[in-house]
């Protein structure tokens, strides 16, 4: 697959899932890149901001296996994992899967549960697979995790551990959509009863887990110039010698950063990084990555103002 399937591809994938979803344009092509750099998504939002129906016309889009967990306070590891089961048939155990064997997971309100059941998602997103009493077993290589949140100030939440927020990708801020959109949202939902699904509104299968690892592939085509890979490492040590922040990014972000930006210049059809690549990818990467110090949050700073200013004061090649 050359790099201008790949942008066809990603024409395509848009193209389903606006048939059903109004607006969220960036937000698409930030699951794209996720996508191919197989990363993992956060998104953050109110209620009632189509994160979850994102989420499901992105999967159908797709064609790849769909799971869904709707966390609870109540949840338990065994729920998202499985366990094994003692067959008295066969006097046996057997394996009963959970609903993380799948292609993508939807993981919704994640900080809904605990942080002993969140947890649980830490080994499947970082290695692909989980072990259950010993034994591993592995996930698809395909696997990518979709979760969605509630903001932090809501009651009823937990926020997620440093750890686990560290294994996102992205994290990114659904907000209230323009009046514009909300009347376009309206006007195309406003006469359908019951719950939505992708089905209903035409959204095809236009790629396969075959065809997504072709397009993965086709990234090692992308050049990273040594220019952009030492601007990517000044801009994440900068978090770290930054008196605003009481915790920085670690080097997992640097190559994290560096494979969105190869990813986001496929898309586009380039084979090498540009620093606009990872200029418009940093406030996504690092904005659950970095902590503000207790100056800052008295002062009522802002991370992604931060980010901003870092980029802007971090020299990149020219």
């Amino acid at each position: 697959m050359t790099l201008d399937d790949v942008r066809e591809l990603a024409r395509n994938i848009r193209e389903q899932v606006s048939k059903a979803v109004v607006g969220q344009t960036e937000t698409v092509d930030h699951l794209l890149i996720a996508l191919m750099s197989q990363g993992h998504v956060l998104l953050e939002g109110p209620p009632g901001t189509a994160k979850t129906f994102l989420a499901q016309c992105f999967s159908a889009a797709l064609g790849l296996e769909f799971g869904r967990i709707q966390f609870t306070p109540d949840l338990l590891p065994g729920d998202i994992l499985g366990s094994n089961l003692f067959n008295f048939q066969t006097s046996e155990f057997t394996l009963t899967r959970g609903p993380i064997f799948c292609e993508m997971l939807l993981a919704d309100e994640i900080n809904r549960t605990p942080p002993k059941t969140q947890a649980a998602l830490l080994e499947a997103m970082q290695e692909r697979r989980v072990t259950l009493d010993g034994e591993t077993h592995a996930l698809a290589d395909r696997f990518m995790v979709v979760a969605t949140q509630n903001p932090i100030e809501n009651q009823g939440v937990y926020p997620l551990p440093e750890a686990q927020l560290d294994r996102f990708l992205f994290k990114l801020l659904v907000d209230y959509p323009s009046a514009e959109e909300e009347t376009a949202i309206v006007s195309r939902f406003g006469d359908k009863q019951g719950p939505q699904r992708a089905a209903d509104f035409g959204i095809e299968a236009v790629t396969d887990a075959g065809k997504l690892a072709a397009a993965s592939a086709a990234l090692s085509s992308v050049t990273v110039a040594a220019e952009i890979t030492e601007y990517i490492v000044r801009l994440i040590r900068a978090t770290r010698e930054n008196a605003d922040l009481s915790s920085g990014a670690s080097p997992r972000a640097a190559v994290l950063l560096a494979n969105a930006a190869r990813a986001r210049a496929a898309l586009e059809g380039r084979d090498y990084v540009i620093p606009d690549d990872v200029k418009a990818l940093s406030v996504a990467v690092l904005r659950h990555r970095l902590m503000l110090s207790p100056a800052a949050e008295i002062e009522g700073r802002e991370i992604e103002a931060l980010v901003a200013d870092l980029v802007e004061n971090t020299e990149a090649p020219r």
